[in-house]
């Protein structure tokens, strides 16, 4: 697995080992981050005396949205991806921009917030020879093994 990657995301068929293992990967990243937003959510909980518990759940969607967007943006990759060595990486091989990130990070919600939208994702992930995500596949993005 080299680190240049030229105009695209890698071939599934030639670069294997840029997606071995990442369906796993994906979701044990997904764990660590509900947990970091989690707590996250919590202590502002603590910091305002419980007021903002009243709106946990309009907290939980901001906190996470400015998480996931600003992480992606940062580094490309959520600190639960980072954790499990992953990244994503947009339709022609480059990191994720800002507007990417902030798109991508919007089009995973709508998928979490929609129980089918989440099961067609989760078996693209499991199945697909990218294992994009349908957010994924909208914007030409993919989970990829961090290159050495």
């Amino acid at each position: 697995m080299s680190s240049h990657m030229p105009n695209a995301l890698p071939d599934p068929d030639y670069d294997h080992a840029f997606y071995d293992g990442v369906p796993a990967k994906r979701f044990f990243a997904w764990l660590v981050d509900v947990i970091i937003v989690t707590a996250i959510t919590f202590t502002l909980g603590l910091f305002t005396l419980s007021l903002l518990w009243w709106v946990w759940p309009l907290v939980y969607i901001t906190v996470d949205l400015i998480y996931r967007s600003a992480t992606i943006a940062s580094g490309s990759a959520t600190l639960g991806m980072r954790l499990m060595n992953i990244e994503l990486r947009g339709p022609k091989g480059a990191r994720l921009s800002r507007g990417e990130a902030v798109l991508h990070t919007v089009l995973f919600m709508v998928a979490m917030g929609f129980v089918l939208l989440q099961l067609i994702s989760i078996l693209m992930i499991a199945l697909g020879a990218r294992h994009q995500g349908l957010h994924d596949l909208l914007i030409g993005s993919a989970a990829i093994n961090r290159p050495r």
